[in-house]
C-alpha cells in the first residue's frame, strides 16, 4: 500500500532569505575535490561548523589526495564524507585499504557509495550495491552510508525509464532496514523544483522512506553549468538553463539556484512530512561563491564556522 496517495498542498515559491529557505538551507552539505579544496585558503571562513562535506573520487586521483582532504576537513571540524566509486575499487583489499587510511589520518565515519562514472569496472565492483554487501563499512565501524539517486533517471543505467535504477534504490531501501546503516539519498542535481517533488513524492509512494539531500547547483557562469549538466546527465530541467541562454538579456548574469530552492522551501514549509530532508550542493562555480549565496540566502542558520 502506498504510504502518500493524499493530495500535496500546493505552496507559492518562498522569497529568498525567507524563514523557509533558511530553513531549508539549515545542515546542507557541499562537494569538494582535492584540487578544488586546495584553492580555498580557510574552509571555515566559508562554511558553517559541523558541515558535511562530501569528497568527490574522480578517476585518476590518487587516495593519497583523498586521503590528505579528509584530514584537513576533519581537522577544521567539517563531516567528511568521502565517496566510495565502486568501478575505480579494484578488488575487496583495495577497499579495505582505502577505509583503514580514512579512518586512520581523519577518523572518517561516513561514505557516499556510488557506482561511478566508468564505463568499465577496473576490478571486482560494478555498482554500490555490491560495496555495501562486503560488510566491510560495517565492520569498520561506519555509521552513515549515502547512496545515489537520480530525478531524472540515469541514461548509463536505464536506457530508457527508470525500472533498473527504482529497483536499485528498493535494494538500498530494504538494506537500510536489515542493518544498522544510518542511510539517506544524495542526489544529482536538477534545475526544476516541480518535477523533483513528483519524484520524491514517487519514492514515498513506493515505499522508499530513505531521507533525500537533494542536489543543487550553486551559482555559476550558464556556460559551465550546461557544460556540467549534459556530462552529468541532467534531463528535461536542463531546459530551463537552454531558455535562459536564449535571452541575450541573461545570459552573461550567473545562474543562481534562486527559485529551484525557494519553491522547494516553500513546498517543505507547507508539507513537512516531505522526504527531502537535506540541500547538497554542487558548487560548480566555485565553492566559495556557493558558500557565499548560501550565506547571503539562508541568513544565520548558514554562518561561517568562525562567524563572530
Amino acid at each position: 500500500m502506498a504510504l502518500l496517495n493524499f493530495r500535496r498542498k500546493e505552496a507559492p515559491t518562498a522569497p529568498t532569505n525567507s524563514p523557509e529557505v533558511e530553513a531549508f538551507l539549515k545542515d546542507y552539505s557541499i562537494e569538494v575535490m582535492p584540487r578544488t579544496a586546495e584553492k580555498v585558503e580557510d574552509f571555515t571562513a566559508l562554511l558553517p561548523a559541523g558541515t558535511r562535506v562530501y569528497i568527490a573520487h574522480i578517476e585518476g586521483t590518487p587516495i593519497e589526495d583523498m586521503v590528505a582532504t579528509a584530514k584537513r576537513l576533519a581537522a577544521d571540524g567539517y563531516n567528511v564524507m568521502p565517496h566510495f566509486p565502486a568501478r575505480i575499487i579494484k578488488d575487496r583489499a583495495t577497499l579495505a585499504d582505502w577505509i583503514a587510511r580514512y579512518q586512520g589520518e581523519a577518523d572518517v565515519k561516513q561514505a557516499l557509495l556510488l557506482a561511478g562514472g566508468v564505463a568499465t569496472p577496473h576490478g571486482d565492483f560494478s555498482d554500490s550495491m555490491q560495496l555495501a554487501e562486503t560488510g566491510l563499512f560495517d565492520e569498520a565501524g561506519f555509521t552513515r552510508l549515502h547512496v545515489a539517486g537520480h530525478p531524472e533517471g540515469n541514461r548509463d543505467i536505464d536506457a530508457t525509464g527508470t525500472a533498473n535504477v527504482d529497483a536499485a534504490l528498493k535494494w538500498k531501501n530494504d538494506f537500510q532496514n536489515r542493518t544498522d546503516a544510518e542511510m539517506a539519498i544524495a542526489t544529482q542535481f536538477a534545475f526544476e523544483a516541480q518535477p523533483i517533488i513528483a519524484w520524491a513524492d514517487s519514492l514515498r509512494d513506493s515505499g522508499i522512506t530513505l531521507p533525500v539531500h537533494i542536489g543543487i547547483a550553486g551559482p555559476a557562469k550558464l556556460q559551465t553549468l550546461i557544460k556540467f549538466a549534459i556530462a552529468c546527465g541532467v534531463g528535461p530541467s536542463l531546459k530551463v538553463l537552454q531558455k535562459r541562454a536564449m535571452d541575450v538579456t541573461k545570459l552573461l548574469l550567473p545562474y543562481e539556484p534562486t527559485d529551484v530552492v525557494a519553491e522547494l522551501a516553500a513546498h517543505k514549509a507547507a508539507n513537512p512530512d516531505f522526504n527531502i530532508t537535506n540541500v547538497h550542493f554542487f558548487p560548480l562555480g566555485g565553492i566559495k561563491t556557493n558558500a557565499n549565496w548560501a550565506i547571503e540566502n539562508g541568513g544565520a542558520s548558514t554562518a561561517p564556522a568562525n562567524a563572530s
